[in-house]
């Protein structure tokens, strides 16, 4: 296993992420991150904070809830409601390998009048099965389908690690 990203290079890519964020989302009424379950809700979270800390725009999380092992089974629904009309959402997961869970992570806002759906995510593996491509991408690696990427946003040390 070897570490692709330490903590410090994690920060900086998420503060540089914010900083694009808030540059593309000046003139919207709000902008919504949804993490997707699991490490896509802390990236969230990490996204949201960097942004209020730059930034004067009204930001709001939320999580998008499905099972990621049977996402084409599982439903998908949204931690709290919330009034989309007219904001931002950008779509948040940490690791983006297929496209798979962003494409289903997105029904919950395909009948929402949003100003413009996004996508941000930590690494992109570059994996294309489905045609999605992240607005906001922190590293770029090009793996094996047989390799994996793990990402840990706990304690005070973040790290990614390919294995």
């Amino acid at each position: 296993m070897s570490e692709v990203l330490n903590h410090q290079q994690i920060k900086k890519k998420i503060t540089r992420m914010a900083y694009e964020i808030y540059e593309r989302n000046l003139h919207a009424s709000g902008v919504v991150l949804a993490g997707i379950s699991g490490m896509g809700v802390t990236l969230a979270k990490l996204l949201a904070d960097e942004l209020k800390a730059i930034s004067k725009l009204q930001v709001e999380e939320v999580e998008v809830l499905l099972d990621k092992v049977s996402v084409a089974n599982s439903e998908v629904k949204l931690s709290d409601p919330l009034t989309l009309t007219g904001k931002s959402l950008i779509l948040v997961d940490d690791v983006l390998n297929t496209g798979r869970t962003l494409v289903y992570a997105m029904k919950p806002f395909l009948d929402e009048e949003l100003f413009k759906m996004e996508i941000a995510v930590l690494v992109n593996r570059s994996h294309g099965l489905f045609p999605i491509r992240p607005d906001y991408t922190g590293f770029e690696l090009s793996t094996t389908l047989n390799e994996h990427i793990r990402v840990d946003f706990s304690g005070d040390n973040f790290s990614v690690h390919l294995h």
